[in-house]
């Protein structure tokens, strides 16, 4: 029941705290006959600063829409799937990161108010949707992309796509975590959290063929955009992927794979692939808390997790910390960061060892499974709703050689925003963690220890 309670508290804390393909598979090109309003490129001049936050979202159903692949090679072609009540639309393409970048934008597009969303079984689909216009990404560079709708009347949403590597050797590699938003997505009233009768009633699976709820990205900017511009400032080679594409071989040569802010739900494949890295001497980072929690099922663009029958936790069989370095310990948590090992080189440079408000809202700490080797670099006293515990950073070395850093905390991107966080956080923890991870991206980026 404490279980419960908190992961509906994190889902309300989710809704309100943001600041401003089938896997395996590459998407085919949409034929064009299947597409309305085919849509012609353009792009403002290079080197022009773009303007991609959403300034007025408009009424809950004036715009919004979906992606029909969750990924794309460049140069393959997507469709949107766009509802409004506006006559017209227009969408524009954003490269997110250390500078964010317009890349596309289509001409107006006639306005449809597609079908409501349907229900079936307990999973809301939007799939009967007709597809709006056809992107094609010829040019675009790998990355994290947001498409921001604009309504003709005001209203914008965003619809994130990501355009994956088709290789990662020698690179560090990104992942966005895309079954996490879909768990936590209550687009049409119902996650893997929350119906409308309440937790009872929630979804046993969900779809990534609808959009996602609020502004259409509001995990991705609450626990991914920061550490993706720390990451492309460091200026180490990078690769971009989507928990979706975890799959036999794609991590292969990898330097290092980064797991951001909130990334709870995996698959089996999902941490197959990852462990096999980390086994061939491919380095980790864990940059939030309550990683690797929930093992879900993938079938097509659907993420299955009944939580009273066949989505178990994955320390009731092998325990998360096996592969993270420790496990999920508590929430709510709100207290400050300790650095406990200053002298770590993942902190060299770094100035100050105590930092307010930077330890929550759910917090990770060694445990059950953890390796034997593993370094606690932080320790930061917490009280879990009367319980006395810690949140540790932790490091550690496989036998491969490859190194795996996991912070504990799921503010720690949050952190990079300074003060912008809240709960407390100061702006000295954002140059903290910046250069904390900057550090962790370099070294990492050289491979495993020892060459092995």
């Amino acid at each position: 029941m404490r279980r419960t309670l908190a992961l509906l508290g994190v889902l309300a804390l989710l809704l309100t705290g943001c600041s401003s393909s089938p896997p395996g598979r590459p998407a085919p090109s949409p034929p064009l006959a299947q597409t309305a309003s085919p849509a012609r490129p353009s792009a403002p001049p290079p080197g022009r600063p773009a303007k991609w936050r959403i300034t007025h979202r408009g009424g809950e159903h004036e715009i919004e829409g979906y992606a029909d692949h969750t990924s794309v090679l460049p140069g393959e072609r997507f469709r949107l799937h766009v509802s409004t009540t506006a006559p017209r639309f227009t969408a524009r393409a954003f490269r997110m990161g250390a500078q964010a970048e317009e890349v596309w934008r289509s001409e107006r597009v006639p306005g449809q108010r597609q079908p409501p969303a349907r229900t079936v079984e307990g999973t809301v689909t939007a799939a009967h949707w007709k597809p709006s216009l056809t992107v094609d990404t010829t040019g675009w560079r790998e990355g994290a992309y947001l498409m921001r709708l604009d309504a003709s009347t005001g209203g914008q949403r965003y619809v994130p796509i990501t355009v994956r590597s088709a290789s990662t050797r020698g690179r560090v590699v990104l992942l966005n975590a895309v079954t996490t938003w879909q768990a936590y997505n209550f687009w049409g009233g119902r996650s893997l959290y929350l119906g409308p009768g309440g937790f009872a009633d929630r979804s046993r699976e969900v779809t990534f063929d609808r959009p996602y709820d609020t502004t259409g990205a509001r995990l991705f900017l609450a626990f991914e955009l920061d550490a993706i511009e720390v990451a492309e400032r460091s200026g180490v080679p990078l690769a971009y992927l989507t928990s979706l594409d975890l799959r036999p071989g794609v991590l292969d040569g990898a330097r290092a794979v980064v797991s951001m802010g909130h990334d709870e739900y995996w698959s089996p494949g999902m941490r197959a692939a990852v462990t096999r890295a980390r086994d061939q001497g491919t380095n980790l980072a864990f940059l939030g808390a309550n990683a690797v929690y929930w093992r879900i099922g993938l079938h097509d663009r659907t993420v299955a997790c009944d939580k009273e029958s066949t989505c178990t936790l994955w320390r009731a069989s092998k325990p998360e910390s096996a592969l993270v370095g420790q496990m999920y310990d508590c929430f709510p948590a709100e207290a400050a960061y300790v650095v406990t090992r200053p002298d770590h080189w993942i902190y060299e440079g770094t100035h100050g060892t105590r930092f307010p408000g930077m330890t929550g809202v759910e917090t990770d700490r060694v445990g059950t499974g953890s390796p034997r080797d593993v370094q606690v670099l932080a320790e930061s006293p917490v009280n879990c709703g009367g319980r006395s515990t810690v949140s540790t950073s932790t490091y550690y070395v496989a036998p491969s050689g490859a190194r795996v850093f996991a912070s504990g905390t799921m503010r720690w991107v949050c952190a990079m925003r300074g003060r912008r966080c809240g709960h407390g956080v100061t702006d000295a923890a954002a140059v903290f963690t910046r250069r904390a991870t900057r550090n962790l991206l370099t070294r990492f980026a050289q491979g495993p220890v020892d060459g092995h």
